[in-house]
């Protein structure tokens, strides 16, 4: 047994792509806790020889001409079918149809990805149109994602491409985009950035600070000074009512004289 046949018995009964530190720490745990001499001189294996024995299985593949490969995927190593088999292979799953792209679908989906990360402003000024549309399709098809927000007037936001778009169309890097050193270097149109914003804020705010100090000061005494005369003369009012209720006593004192009188008449 060799590492080489090793890593493609990990490589080929992986679930899912297997990166090169997945596959070294299988080494270290299969050497752990055995007799074995073969397995741990297999766990002492570096990064580098695992590395090495991958490419030593991709090129005995290539040359036997077999139907499947070994690729190296953005999320790991994986054996996949040879791209020439791909119309017998499709009749295994009828169903799974492949998702296809609009030409404006295309075109904001290549902008975004060689100009990652972009605004949608910046890729409206490069198409002339807009796309709010095309980037929602996008963003539920998990081809883009938001990255974040410019530095910019607004703080608009960033789209840049995500894990499954690499996978989708076979890549490990978005440098592996055809053409991407050159088309990287051209100089497309971009969206004006908003500079009137900036001037007029300042602006808007120094007026309220040199007009609010002159009414404010004004207005409340004002009033205050209009409030206090009309409250002196309710006191003017009460002594009025005190003189009507006097003449209500007068009848008292014509009663009393009456038995006066009257009583000087008894003893004679």
């Amino acid at each position: 047994m060799t590492l080489k046949q090793v890593i493609e018995a990990l490589v080929f009964a992986s679930p899912k792509p297997i990166t090169t530190k997945e596959i070294v720490a299988a080494l270290r745990a299969a050497g752990e806790g055995t007799e074995d001499q073969e397995a741990k001189d297999f766990a002492a294996a570096k990064e580098a020889g695992v590395l090495a024995a991958l490419a030593e299985v991709q090129a005995d593949l290539v040359a036997s001409g077999r139907a499947f490969q070994l690729v190296e995927r953005v999320n790991g190593w994986t054996l996949v079918s040879d791209p020439a088999c791909a119309a017998w292979v499709r009749q295994l799953y009828p169903e799974a149809k492949p998702t296809r792209l609009t030409g404006p679908q295309l075109e904001t989906l290549a902008i975004i990805a060689y100009r990652q990360p972009v605004t949608r402003a910046d890729c409206e000024a490069v198409r002339g149109v807009s796309v709010d549309g095309v980037m929602q399709v996008l963003l539920d098809r998990s081809l883009v994602k938001i990255a974040g927000r410019a530095e910019v007037p607004g703080r608009p936001l960033l789209y840049s491409t995500t894990e499954y778009f690499l996978q989708h169309f076979g890549l490990k890097t978005t440098d592996e985009l055809p053409n991407a050193s050159e088309l990287k270097r051209i100089v497309l149109p971009t969206a004006p950035v908003p500079v009137e914003e900036k001037a007029t804020e300042p602006k808007a705010e120094e007026l309220p600070l040199s007009a609010d100090p002159a009414p404010e000061t004004t207005e409340p005494t004002e009033p205050v000074a209009e409030a206090e005369p009309e409250s002196a003369p309710e006191p003017e009012s009460a002594p009025t009512a005190e003189p009507e209720a006097e003449p209500e006593a007068e009848p008292e004192p014509e009663a009393e004289p009456e038995p006066e009188p009257e009583q000087p008449t008894e003893p004679v």
